[in-house]
């Protein structure tokens, strides 16, 4: 590991370094911190609509190396994962007054599946180099298994190209993804600018219990190597009504993302008193676990997207200023709270980030066209607006309700953002975020045929932090908020 490994000024471990669970608080020597930051999403685990591509990330990758090679493929995604987050990043971050990044991480990293139960070092080369970074800058990071092997989840952010969370179903997923964790709190076991570790983001388990038995075979696994770091453990659809006692040194983690921050919003947000009750209400339920355990509260996910001048909406500004609210009246719930939270994304291609590589860099440029046609297809699902395929999917959805109507049970059943998880969603998922994104990132990759090494330099540094672009009034509200933290902390301290 680096230089920052530990707060201690000897060389000993010292326990009280390390952040902790107490009550219904996570703390620091006995002292309550708040989490609040991003994820470094799109950069370890790679997510279509972040960078642009389409598919799933072992497909783009596949693509690439065909088109590439080798030798090219290699350079390529070693200078994208460079840029993609350095010091200017960190320096930026801990300016807004924030103080941890998620980093969510994608398995094929450390093992690969035709040579499992293999490590490779060189796998933690830019996840300690970013640890590190942070650290310099006293931001904690919590380390995120997104894409555990055979898929913890049937979406693409885990890279699983089927509709089937596999890890469930085969217990050599499961052995494999204790034999990573294990792996990594060995590695990272005496470093405590590390907050903890989030095992598995947002397991889809259809039975329910399954998940709740591997997180206590891996709490049970970590425990026997590293007993300091605290594990921050996902569900999905913030449905905890299957866990029982919290586990030790355990922060229960609800994704709580509003259908008034996506392009299908049933209506734009006004802030009338009807509004503000869904998301305290929402809120609420997704936290009822952490109040009857009385135990601490962290937001792993939430956050709105956000329109453009391209999107075809006249009105797109406005809109962008309700989803500014929609996550103003969420931050304002979540201090009352005194909940930790992360924002979803910190990089992308200006969809959702803090910051966004650019209009004019080499990677937008060259890829704009396509971007706007997959955007019309729908090809990815997240706040994906399905405007121009309504009526072409309509029929096949009345079709396959009318002749096989379990299908409106189907798991998950409905509810959650962009209908994903009704008919439409199931349809969706299985053609056009399956069928027809595979298809296209072909398409993608044909893009970089016959370039360079130094072509593909500067294509991976459109994400530089130097050539991204700030989403100004985002940063301005979460710096905002960091402010009104400090205040209440002081005001505590004095008393």
């Amino acid at each position: 590991m680096g230089a920052f490994q530990s707060k201690s000024s000897d060389n000993e471990m010292n326990k009280k370094d390390f952040l902790k669970v107490d009550g219904d608080k996570i703390t620091l020597r006995g002292e309550e911190v708040i989490l609040k930051g991003t994820a470094i999403g799109g950069w370890m685990n790679m997510e279509n609509f972040i960078t642009g591509y389409t598919g799933h990330e072992h497909q783009l990758r596949e693509a690439l190396k065909d088109v590439l090679g080798e030798e090219k493929y290699e350079y390529f995604f070693e200078k994208f994962l460079e840029y993609f987050f350095g010091e200017d990043d960190a320096k930026f971050f801990a300016s807004l007054g924030l103080n941890c990044i998620r980093i969510p991480v994608n398995y094929h990293h450390f093992e690969d599946d035709m040579n499992p139960r293999v490590f490779k070092k060189e796998g933690l080369k830019h996840l300690d180099r970013v640890v590190d970074i942070c650290a310099k800058y006293g931001i904690y990071t919590i380390i995120d298994l997104h894409a555990a092997p055979g898929g913890q989840n049937f979406d693409w952010h885990s890279d699983n190209a089927t509709h089937k969370a596999s890890f469930y179903d085969h217990k050599d997923f499961q052995d494999r993804t204790v034999i990573i964790w294990e792996h990594l709190a060995r590695h990272y076991k005496d470093n405590t600018w590390v907050a903890g570790y989030n095992p598995l983001n947002e397991p889809t388990d259809e039975k329910q219990i399954r998940i709740v038995q591997f997180y206590d075979r891996i709490e049970k696994a970590i425990r026997a190597i590293d007993d300091n770091h605290i594990l921050f453990l996902d569900t999905f659809s913030a449905d905890f009504s299957h866990f029982g006692k919290p586990l030790p040194n355990s922060v229960y983690a609800p994704h709580d993302y509003s259908n008034y921050g996506f392009p299908s919003t049933p209506e734009l947000y006004t802030g009338t008193k009807e509004q503000i009750q869904i998301h305290k209400d929402a809120f609420k339920r997704k936290t009822e676990y952490m109040r009857i355990h009385k135990s601490p509260i962290w937001i792993g996910e939430f956050g709105p997207v956000y329109q453009n001048a391209h999107d075809g909406i006249p009105n797109w500004e406005k809109v962008n200023d309700t989803r500014f609210d929609v996550l103003n009246l969420q931050l304002d719930i979540y201090d009352k709270a005194r909940a930790s939270w992360s924002i979803w994304v910190y990089k992308d291609i200006g969809f959702q980030g803090m910051v966004y590589a650019g209009e004019e860099t080499a990677y937008v440029k060259l890829l704009w066209n396509l971007f706007q046609k997959s955007k019309k297809l729908a090809a990815n699902k997240w706040g994906a607006d399905d405007k121009y395929t309504k009526e072409l999917f309509k029929p096949i959805e009345e079709w396959l309700s009318t002749n096989a109507p379990s299908i409106n049970q189907r798991y998950p059943a409905k509810g959650g953002v962009n209908d994903s998880w009704s008919v439409k969603g199931h349809l969706s998922r299985l053609i056009k975020n399956i069928l027809l994104s595979e298809e296209l990132v072909k398409e993608f990759a044909e893009y970089f045929r016959n370039k360079s090494k130094d072509d593909l330099n500067e294509l991976a540094k459109s994400f530089h932090f130097k050539n991204c672009t700030q989403r100004t009034r985002l940063n301005e509200i979460l710096k905002a908020d960091s402010k009104r933290s400090e205040k209440k902390s002081e005001a505590i301290s004095e008393k």
